[in-house]
């Protein structure tokens, strides 16, 4: 335990099996000290500063007024704020508890005129101050100033901006603020921007709806993913000689049927519409037209797709045996340590733990902001001086602590896996999880911390290049969003290829013990010299279990849609089926990226194995007989097809 504070553990604490010589030079688990300290304790204090903002936060800002909104005297909807009144404004710091809905007294000029906090939207016309004053005394919602009471509402109270301007429209609440219901009105009113900002709030508002509406539904959904994503694991564990196969074969099937169904789903909506311009007796609404749109979009995108993965699929035929057998080999690693299957779970729940803190305190600090008046003495609140730079630091923090936790992950698995592998007799093996994780928290969470750095460093300049792409979009600079592009796709590449050199430097920090640049270089020069070999394994075992995932979202989006289509009183019924299928394909991830990590961590465990011992009775390998048999077979197939292509190239010149 005094390990992560210093440079060697004592003799008796190792990762090798009980009964095992600990002396044994032929296996690398050996005894070890803490990595990368120095970025560990900046880590520390970088979480220290985000302790700050979130106290900060907390104290200036005030998440419920991006919830409920804000009226023109500073005092935030639904809430109590007498604890905290506005200086030098008479009606702050109002008790508003049961007002969750903003009232706009002019909609011509919301910013500039006077808002209340009312407890009820307006739910008929009222065309005269006598049919304000008995709306507010009949529904208990005041719309004149807070200060003067119903019977007081004349018209001099509503030339002097206190009372609302008639005549006063149906309203229905949009994200709590009160919208009138018939746009007709109000088109020559107000300008084409607050029509078209209240109308996207419109759209949101039906899908939020929609979404409330069949969240029972989306939850089965959920469930029948989650169904399908085990079945995909045991066909991997109890049929692994036909498991690429199988996955195969049920990627094309659910592609195509997935496909075919979007397609007879966009003909049946195509007729509809047809019929009813025809009669002209019913017009079209908005939403079917954008059904129409969505799923005819849906069609050819899952088209295009399932023509690529066929030509992936005869492109890539030759080489599908190869990985059979490393399929096994995974298999069995995963049926000694059936625990793995559980640890994206709770990396799941960590990184969601972790999201939730990060919005709430990104809400305090969003409305960390200062209370001055403006224009006719009505409350705006502006972006308090330090809150800019805390923004970045926050926006760091996110990227930096998320793919910390994920990295956490990853070593946890190759160490587990490194353990199993550098086993004798691996059935007795006990409880190589559990030594993973104390291996990782008490000596090599600098490591990954640095690991995590280092992506961040990628990530977070594209982000920004991202946004810069995004504010110059409609700029006449080709040259400037051509480059841009560039750059982005650049440092999208760089960063997946740092994950996955990532990954491997955490299986090598876990098998040897040493810091992460030394393991980052000896995984690197690892796969470099066996670059075929990954190849092989990554271009076609990944490929398949990519397969897996894309029809596990298949088939969940091929029952959603059955299931949704004739649902009543949904709007946009794609959009649940889409998130379901986000969810879908999350699901299968966290289950099939477990078999990805395993076998890349076991190449470069059979890799160490290999450069350590030759096989003698002396130092014996420590890889299975199925694996070395694979490793044999790969060579021999990869000689073969390096052969081919040879032959390929050099027959036009004897010709």
């Amino acid at each position: 335990m005094c390990g992560c504070c210093c440079g060697k553990e004592p003799e008796e604490t190792s990762l090798v099996e009980e009964g095992e010589d600990k002396r044994d030079l032929t296996n690398p688990i050996k005894n070890r000290g803490c990595t990368d300290i120095i970025v560990l304790i900046i880590f520390i204090l970088f979480w220290a500063g985000m302790i700050y903002i979130a106290v900060f936060s907390v104290m200036h800002g005030d998440a419920f007024r991006l919830v409920y909104g804000y009226d023109s005297f500073g005092n935030t909807c639904d809430e109590d704020n007498r604890g905290r009144p506005i200086p030098n404004v008479s009606l702050s710091g109002m008790n508003m508890k049961n007002r969750p809905f903003v009232f706009f007294m002019d909609l011509a000029n919301p910013t500039t005129k006077m808002s209340l906090c009312v407890n009820k939207c307006p739910d008929n016309t009222l065309n005269s101050i006598n049919e304000v004053r008995e709306f507010s005394r009949s529904a208990g919602s005041i719309l004149c100033r807070y200060d003067i009471n119903f019977t007081d509402y004349t018209e001099e109270r509503i030339k002097e901006g206190s009372c609302p301007q008639l005549p006063v429209l149906e309203s229905e609440s949009i994200l709590n603020y009160c919208v009138p219901k018939s746009w007709s009105v109000l088109a020559p009113k107000i300008g084409g921007g607050l029509l078209s900002f209240f109308n996207k709030f419109d759209i949101f508002h039906k899908i939020v709806r929609d979404v409330c509406l069949v969240w029972r539904e989306m939850i089965v959904l959920c469930f029948i993913a989650l169904g399908f994503a085990v079945l995909m694991v045991l066909l991997i564990r109890f049929l692994a000689a036909f498991i690429v196969w199988v996955i195969m074969g049920l990627a094309v099937v659910g592609s195509v049927v997935a496909t075919a169904v979007l397609w007879w789903t966009y003909a049946d909506i195509k007729s509809d519409m047809d019929a009813k311009k025809e009669t002209k007796t019913i017009p079209l609404l908005d939403v079917e037209v954008d059904n129409e749109k969505a799923f005819l979009i849906f069609s050819i995108i899952a088209t295009v797709l399932t023509v690529i993965l066929l030509l992936i699929l005869l492109v890539m035929r030759k080489r599908i045996a190869l990985v059979v057998a490393l399929f096994k080999e995974a298999g069995s690693c995963v049926q000694s340590m059936p625990c793995l299957m559980i640890q994206p779970i709770w990396t799941f729940l960590i990184l969601i733990v972790f999201f939730v803190y990060w919005v709430i305190i990104l809400a305090y600090l969003s409305t960390s902001e200062k209370a001055s008046l403006g224009e006719n003495m009505i409350v705006r609140y502006d972006e308090h001086e330090t809150v800019s730079y805390l923004w970045w630091y926050h926006l760091i923090g996110l990227i930096w602590t998320s793919e910390f936790i994920i990295a956490c992950q990853q070593l946890v698995i190759s160490g587990a896996v490194a353990t199993w592998y550098f086993a004798r007799d691996k059935n007795t093996v006990s409880c190589p999880l559990c030594k993973s994780i104390s291996l990782l928290i008490f000596h090599h969470l600098g490591s990954v911390a640095l690991g995590a750095f280092v992506i961040t460093m990628v990530k977070l300049p594209r982000m920004i290049l991202m946004y810069l792409q995004k504010k110059l979009k409609g700029s006449e600079n080709q040259c400037a969003q051509y480059c841009l592009k560039c750059c982005i796709c650049c440092l999208w590449c760089l960063e997946k290829c740092l994950k996955y050199l990532n990954q491997n430097a955490y299986t090598v920090v876990a098998i040897r013990g040493t810091n992460f640049c030394s393991s980052a270089k000896k995984a690197f020069l690892t796969l470099f010299n066996n670059a075929l070999r990954v190849v092989a394994i990554n271009s076609v075992g990944d490929f398949i279990l990519m397969l897996g995932k894309i029809g596990v979202m298949a088939a969940t989006a091929a029952v959603g849609i059955i299931w949704l289509k004739d649902k009543d009183g949904l709007h946009y019924y794609p959009v649940p089926v889409l998130l379901t299928c986000v969810f879908a394909f999350f699901v299968a991830h966290c289950f099939l990226s477990i078999y990805e990590m395993v076998i890349d961590a076991i190449f470069l465990c059979f890799c160490e194995d290999v450069e350590m011992n030759d096989g003698s009775p002396e130092r014996r390998y420590y890889a299975s007989r199925g694996l070395l048999e694979f490793i044999e077979e790969s060579s021999k197939k990869l000689n073969e097809l390096t052969r081919e292509g040879t032959a390929e190239e050099t027959e036009p010149a004897k010709l």
